[in-house]
């Protein structure tokens, strides 16, 4: 029977030494943190709001172009035009499809702004081969509206011809004397990207 408490004695000391030298080195080893969630906004970012992860590596782009407006230069891209040609010209110029959408052209003149567009004169990146495009109406001013009634813009005298950065300046220009606007029958979808001030 005193073997028995003996063998019992020597069982419960080897396990509380046992336990002891686990309880050292488990304190003893290096602490890895454990993961956290990420908070909800980046959550919300990373998927879009609908709960799958989005790889903005697929996101589509659409090439933006260079143009003035209240003579500070401007981002801006072309999506839609009411006008076939016009569609092809600008997906050619982009390299990017715009969409012929022909009922543009029934939007009322009072939910449009305008861009000028030059047939002539100084060389440049208009759609052309002129000067940019002149904006009237950037985001953050009265009458802002992405879509564009397109006014043409052709100079008497080519070599009289100057850049103009400002819808103020070409319309100067036609006071001169030295350039005509003809307003045309096609509207363009042309939204902002970046403007004095702001931008997407």
């Amino acid at each position: 029977m005193l073997e028995v408490h003996l063998t019992m004695a020597h069982f419960f000391r080897t396990s509380l030494l046992g336990l002891a030298a686990f309880l050292l080195a488990a304190a003893c080893a290096p602490t890895t943190p454990a993961p956290t969630e990420p908070p909800a906004e980046a959550t919300e970012a990373m998927t879009g709001g609908t709960g799958m992860e989005m790889d903005m590596g697929d996101a589509p782009s659409v090439p933006a172009g260079t143009a003035y407006a209240e003579g500070a230069e401007i981002r801006f891209m072309h999506t839609e035009a009411s006008d076939s040609d016009i569609a092809k010209l600008l997906t050619d110029m982009m390299s990017s499809p715009v969409l012929h959408v022909p009922s543009l052209a029934e939007v009322p003149q009072g939910a449009r702004a305008t861009v000028y567009v030059f047939t002539n004169g100084v060389k440049g990146m208009g759609p052309l081969g002129f000067q940019p495009d002149v904006f009237d109406n950037p985001p953050g001013t009265e009458g802002y509206s992405p879509l564009r009634t397109l006014h043409t813009v052709t100079w008497g005298d080519e070599a009289q011809a100057t850049e103009l950065k400002s819808v103020a300046d070409v319309l100067q220009a036609e006071q001169s004397g030295l350039l005509t606007i003809a307003p045309q029958p096609v509207v363009i979808n042309m939204p902002f990207l970046s403007w004095p001030g702001g931008e997407r």
